[in-house]
């Protein structure tokens, strides 16, 4: 047994242990109190919670009842989830416009559900995937053969530039020769492994602080790899203002929908994706691999019956917002991704 598993059955067992000698304090037998009085603020009590405050009328002293009201208090699991799932998953429009429109108590809210999913996913991905991804990248002879290319693009590009061009290219041309050098020694050598320090970092923006990350993050990997493995979950947040603006796009300076449903309606899409890639990276930890080409089957459908629900929309409308929306999805991707490989690389 694992000591995951060992700690869970302590817990259960020291639970049931607890329980059962956990003393009355002057309680009913059943730990259920019977005040009169808001324990909290002295209210008078009629009914079942206090109407000034909002507590309970009577407070549960089991141990029972205090991991129900961790349950109840983080996300609401005593009904509220088996209604949500449902709907998130065949009908996301309803659910998108149902809590919109303020018909939220039987739902548990997008946020806590967004936040509960991608803590799934870390701890799905953390499971099924590998730390490190040793074996990725070029060999020595591929670094060999693509350096010797680079050096014959640049001579190339040399010899039709323009004179203003010609000192920064001839300054490339001359570390890239060093590079070849080098590569061309070690492997002389019998090196089969391309240090850190020679590994090609070929992206180049307008950005420095954003060079210097993807240069980092390309030189070593399996660094790279792993900083996202321990530190994307953090930034998931990022996700939702980057979509929001790309939805509002599909309906700009609407007066019918505004910022706050686009936010709902990206709330919730958001957590069936990472649900689903939850569901598809235990599958591939279970042997069942070459299951991936379920979410290019199954997104498009789901977003389309989201947009369609939510907005209320034709089916031609619901089409074109759609094919809009899978290519602003490959655009938030590459924003994300950006944002989290500068934000987690150092």
């Amino acid at each position: 047994m694992s000591d995951a598993s060992e700690i869970a059955g302590d817990i259960a067992q020291g639970a049931m242990l607890a329980g059962a000698v956990e003393p009355s304090a002057g309680e009913a037998p059943d730990g259920h109190t019977h005040e009169r009085a808001c324990l909290n603020c002295g209210t008078a009590l009629v009914g079942s919670h206090c109407h000034a405050c909002g507590q309970a009328a009577h407070v549960h002293k089991t141990l029972g009842a205090f991991f129900h009201d961790l349950l109840h208090g983080v996300f609401h699991f005593e009904g509220k989830i088996w209604r949500t799932l449902p709907l998130l998953a065949w009908r996301p429009g309803k659910l998108t416009r149902e809590y919109i429109d303020g018909r939220r108590a039987s739902y548990v809210s997008p946020i806590a559900l967004f936040l509960f999913c991608v803590f799934l996913l870390f701890a799905a991905i953390r499971l099924a995937l590998p730390t490190s991804i040793d074996g990725v990248g070029p060999s020595m002879a591929e670094a060999v053969a693509n350096s010797r290319a680079d050096i014959a693009s640049l001579e190339a590009r040399r010899a039709r530039a323009d004179p203003d061009e010609i000192a920064d290219i001839d300054a490339r041309l001359s570390s890239e020769r060093l590079q070849l050098a080098e590569l061309e020694k070690l492997r002389t050598q019998g090196v089969t492994d391309i240090p850190s320090g020679l590994r090609k970092a070929d992206f180049r923006s307008s950005i420095p602080w954003l060079d210097g990350a993807l240069k980092k993050a390309q030189a070593n990997p399996e660094l790279l790899v792993y900083k996202l493995q321990s530190s994307a979950y953090k930034y998931s947040w990022l996700l939702i203002p980057i979509s929001v603006p790309f939805v509002w796009l599909l309906f700009p300076f609407s007066r019918r929908f505004g910022l706050y449903d686009h936010t709902v309606f990206v709330t919730y899409s958001l957590s069936f994706m990472t649900l689903l890639m939850v569901v598809l990276s235990l599958l591939g930890w279970a042997g069942l691999s070459g299951m991936w080409w379920l979410a290019a089957a199954i997104i498009p459908l789901h977003v389309y019956r989201q947009l369609r629900g939510a907005y209320q929309l034709s089916r031609r409308g619901a089409l074109w917002r759609l094919a809009a929306l899978l290519i602003m999805c490959s655009a938030t991707l590459v924003m994300f991704t950006m944002a989290v490989v500068s934000l987690g690389v150092t």
